[in-house]
């Protein structure tokens, strides 16, 4: 953004924001931090237990907690951020992406897509700026290390989060990025916490930097909740919607889907993603044992997510535009399935377009189950896997072989046009040499 740009869009958002819909923007203050916190007692770590030879320790990522305090809506605060980063800073790709933590207590943003992101060398923030997360999970864990946290008002979530967005930028001398040079940031969120997400686009608006420019360059809100569209921002922003949430509102006719935009000030994508639910039930180990009534699916949902998160970076910081893709299909109020039971339409990949089982939403979950497990809440968010019958796989394949090489064709034809991505072929080539194909 131009010098004249930045000028001309803090007039018009000024404009904008002085009339009913809230204050003029200005430019936010940033709060205090402390030095790196080494105690005492153990850092609440964020995220839930991890597959081996997966964890940040495997790709030689530390993760880094700094108390961060200030005044949002008026009250003062303090909180936590937790950043995960290369340990050699020299494989700091110059990208940072943050999410807010979850209502549950996890990063789960950073626990789909953290092989992507460990492998680009992306600084991972998670930011704890709700006020019931921060105190049922992190200070509930560890009373003495957290004991001068405190959020005082739910409403200050997105003053917050942009005083913490305006931090990453700010390259202090003695911050947590300092030495550090960072190109751009964004800003992702999943389910509870896109909905945090899409609430502070508003905010988006009102908070800048000092020179009138975005905090966030770019936003990723994935299985957002609801049926209205998100509305139009300057920075660029990609939506996922899950089959999850295309199917909840298919009835009421979809109405959050926005036609794709390349227009300066308004650029968007939409991607409904087929065959994933709003849960990752392959890595997520609320689902292990299973507890919903149908198989939970091996749905490679990190695959899908980082797909998303890449095609963002790269046209923020590329100026790549992603590619555009058909939505899921809806009819007479359902999603319209094919001949394998799979959603038509959507953004695909080689589960579907290779199929040996169906891939459904929602799930249920098991008569009886112990309530600790909160089934009744995780099944209804997971899909389910039902391998399509025996018979039929050897009309479709002529032997185990055949099946691979059809999903590495797949999946080669998928990377060439943008909509698979390079670092996940071990794990689909992987999934396919297990298969159960005669």
């Amino acid at each position: 953004m131009t010098a004249m740009t930045r000028i001309i869009f803090a007039l018009a958002v000024a404009l904008w924001a002085a009339g009913p819909q809230g204050p003029a923007a200005q430019p936010t203050a940033l709060p205090a931090v402390t030095p790196a916190i080494t105690g005492p007692g153990p850092m609440f770590p964020g995220l839930r237990e991890l597959p081996k030879g997966t964890e940040p320790a495997d790709f030689d990522y530390v993760a880094k907690e700094y108390f961060v305090s200030g005044t949002a809506a008026g009250k003062p605060y303090t909180t936590r951020i937790v950043v995960r980063q290369p340990r050699d800073a020299k494989k700091f790709s110059g990208i940072v992406v943050s999410e807010v933590m979850h209502g549950s207590g996890n990063s789960w943003m950073f626990f789909t897509t953290r092989l992507y992101m460990m492998n680009q060398g992306h600084i991972h923030v998670e930011i704890a700026s709700q006020k019931n997360p921060t105190e049922a999970s992190i200070i509930k864990a560890n009373p003495e290390r957290y004991k001068s946290l405190s959020i005082p008002d739910a409403g200050q979530v997105n003053e917050i989060t942009a005083q913490v967005g305006a931090l990453i930028k700010a390259n202090l001398k003695d911050g947590p990025f300092a030495g550090l040079k960072v190109r751009h940031s964004f800003l992702m969120g999943t389910s509870q916490s896109s909905g945090v997400l899409v609430n502070y686009l508003r905010q988006h608006a009102i908070s800048r930097l000092a020179d009138g420019g975005p905090i966030f360059d770019g936003f990723f809100p994935t299985s957002v909740v609801g049926n209205n569209a998100i509305p139009q921002i300057d920075v660029p922003l990609l939506q996922m919607q899950t089959q999850t949430e295309v199917n909840a509102t298919a009835a009421m006719g979809n109405k959050y889907r926005k036609t794709d935009s390349d227009v300066p000030g308004n650029k968007y994508r939409l991607y409904e993603m087929a065959g994933m639910p709003d849960n990752d039930s392959r890595e997520n180990p609320n689902y292990h044992p299973d507890p919903c009534e149908k198989p939970v699916t091996n749905f490679p949902e990190g695959a899908a997510m980082s797909l998303g998160l890449h095609h963002l970076i790269q046209w923020v910081d590329k100026g790549t535009a992603p590619p555009h893709r058909q939505l899921i299909t809806v009819e007479n109020g359902a999603v319209a399935l094919d001949q394998y039971g799979n959603a038509k339409g959507g953004v695909r990949n080689t589960y579907l377009d290779v199929p040996i089982a169906k891939y459904g939403v929602p799930n249920t979950a098991k008569p009886g189950f112990a309530p600790e497990t909160r089934a009744d809440f995780y099944c209804p968010n997971a899909a389910y896997e039902i391998p399509l019958p025996h018979d039929q796989l050897k009309t479709m394949y002529k032997d185990h072989k055949d099946y691979e090489k059809k999903v590495d064709d797949r999946l080669k034809e998928l990377i060439k046009d943008g909509w698979a991505l390079p670092a996940y072929t071990k794990q689909i080539m992987g999934d396919a040499a297990k298969a159960a194909v005669p």
